[in-house]
């Protein structure tokens, strides 16, 4: 949301690309069928910059403990529970990075990193005793029914007793949402195998930004009436998925978390394109765009500016998210 430099596309440019942009956009159904998606158990590698590089290393490490983690879905469990912030305190008195609540740290809390101390405030004790409560919690459920992940995070939030009773992940809303909220996040932090499918919902998210070129920036702005229908960056995309029905939090670095991450030669149009001086961190990223094809976005850049086609090959291009539904439903309100 923050001022960044701007690479201006030429103003005839800029005319010439709506026919261009919907050419674009009738492109990205035509070869939906052709794309497939997703990260199963077992990915071990995580996304460019998902994880704070802080932290890469020991989530890496200790999300190959056992066969019912893996590197990315740790990760989502750290998002969900503090956005990575190693100082988070809830109203329930859980403490750092992986939330421990007292009694549970002292039970399950271990010396990560080797130094003499269990500190739940120390992310290289942390972030491994979430690992191992993790890979414990599945070795108590590990006889139930159904998905050894799914019951592991069951068990996580209700209690292995549960999981156990009902032979799977138990008929509670709040677990059956916790449960779905992690695997859909891991998608998000896990590098993708394959090329990922493209949102139903691009074409739409397009479609409203292109109706908005040529509106003025505004520094917080959602496009409300009482902002003279103004954008900042986030607002801008946040209202172009919400018009397709597509609920994304409003600032640009916890969009980035809104499903899989294309590489650079895989993008279509509808991908958001995140920007950041700090290429190894997406909690750092400060800039987001519409990509439309061509090399090119929709965006609202800085104060002074309008909304217009943008550069996505500058320096501080960061990488790119595929929204999802399941994605942005999964993301927390506030981290």
């Amino acid at each position: 949301m923050t001022v960044r430099r701007a690479w201006i596309v030429a103003t005839a440019a800029a005319a010439a690309g709506v026919g261009f942009v919907m050419l674009l956009v009738v492109g990205v159904y035509m070869v939906a069928g052709n794309l497939a998606g997703g990260v199963g158990q077992g990915a071990v590698a995580l996304a460019k910059g998902a994880v704070p590089a802080a932290y890469q290393t020991v989530v890496q490490k200790w999300g190959n403990l056992c066969s019912a983690i893996n590197p990315a879905l740790l990760a989502a469990q750290l998002y969900q529970e503090s956005g990575f912030n190693p100082n988070a305190k809830s109203p329930a008195k859980a403490e750092g990075i992986a939330q421990f609540i007292p009694g549970t740290w002292a039970t399950h809390g271990i010396d990560g990193d080797g130094d003499g101390d269990r500190d739940v405030w120390d992310p290289n004790d942390a972030i491994p005793s979430a690992a191992s409560y993790d890979c414990k919690l599945a070795s108590y459920v590990k006889d139930a029914p159904g998905n050894q992940t799914e019951n592991m995070l069951a068990a996580y939030n209700a209690g292995a007793y549960a999981v156990i009773k009902y032979g799977g992940v138990p008929p509670y809303r709040e677990t059956q949402n916790y449960v779905k909220t992690i695997t859909s996040l891991e998608k998000s932090f896990a590098a993708p195998v394959t090329r990922v499918d493209p949102s139903k919902q691009a074409a739409g998210a397009i479609y409203y930004a292109q109706k908005k070129l040529g509106t003025p920036y505004l520094w917080g702005g959602n496009g409300t009436s009482d902002q003279g229908g103004r954008f900042d960056c986030s607002g801008l995309t946040k209202a172009a998925y919400d018009a397709v029905g597509v609920a994304l939090p409003r600032v640009a670095n916890d969009q980035y978390n809104a499903g899989p991450h294309p590489k650079r030669e895989e993008l279509l149009p509808g991908d958001l394109v995140f920007f950041s001086d700090d290429l190894t961190n997406s909690r750092a990223i400060r800039h987001v765009g519409i990509y439309v094809g061509g090399g090119y976005m929709i965006d609202a850049p800085k104060p002074g500016a309008v909304i217009r086609f943008d550069s996505i090959d500058t320096p501080d291009y960061f990488g790119a998210t595929r929204v999802t539904e399941d994605g942005a439903k999964a993301l927390p309100t506030t981290v």
